[in-house]
């Protein structure tokens, strides 16, 4: 079967926080919660998971005084999130009956 599947992306929220980065260049924490609607602690367990794989770089900033915080996906993580995503869409296609 084509494709990897990656226990990374087991979970919906960093399935999700990866789609998101797969079309944005970035984004930040605070627009990660309001179109997740997930709590501080949760999207930032997930984020640190995705962050600790390497298949997401952070980026903390101040706009004025308030701390921002941006996130990227990287190289690696794109190229992995692709090929979870063949091995999903084969995983369907062998099963369609």
């Amino acid at each position: 079967m084509k494709g990897n599947y990656d226990k990374a992306f087991e979970n919906v929220i960093r399935l999700r926080i990866m789609s998101i980065l797969m079309v944005n260049e970035q984004y930040d924490f605070n627009s990660f919660k309001e179109i997740l609607e997930v709590t501080d602690g949760n999207l930032a367990s997930h984020l640190r998971n995705l962050e600790n794989a390497e298949y997401i770089s952070v980026e903390k900033t101040f706009a004025g005084r308030k701390p921002l915080t941006n996130y990227t996906a990287t190289a690696d993580g794109k190229k992995a999130f692709q090929s979870h995503l063949e091995f999903l869409e084969n995983l369907i296609n062998e099963n369609k009956t």
